[in-house]
C-alpha cells in the first residue's frame, strides 16, 4: 500500500475495453508526512477521489484485479481509500 495525492485525471481516445466506465487518476506518491517523492503512477479510482485528495493506493496487479473483480484485467494500481489522517502508535502526525 502506498500513500499519494491525486494530481489529475487521465483521458484517452483509444483504450482497452476494460477501462470503459472507469476513472484513471494521476497520483503523486508521498511519504507519511505527505512530502512528494517525485514518483507518479496511474491508478483506477474506486472511491470517487478528486484532485487534491490524499489517497491510499494498492499497487499490486493481482490485488487490483480482485478489487475490480476481473481476473484478466490489465491493471496494476487501484485507489482503495481516501485518507483523513496518518498516525503512528495512536499519535496523529
Amino acid at each position: 500500500m502506498l500513500l499519494g495525492i491525486v494530481r489529475g485525471s487521465m483521458y484517452s481516445t483509444i483504450q482497452h475495453g476494460f477501462y470503459r466506465g472507469k476513472r484513471v487518476l494521476l497520483v503523486d506518491l508521498a511519504g507519511a508526512d505527505w512530502s512528494p517523492s517525485g514518483k507518479y503512477l496511474l491508478a483506477v479510482d474506486t472511491v470517487d477521489a478528486g484532485v487534491g485528495d490524499k489517497v491510499l493506493v494498492l499497487d499490486e496487479g493481482n490485488g487490483a484485479r480482485q478489487i475490480l473483480r476481473d481476473a484478466n484485467g490489465p491493471v496494476r494500481s487501484v485507489i482503495v481509500g481516501i485518507v483523513d489522517a496518518v498516525s503512528s502508535y495512536g499519535k496523529e502526525d
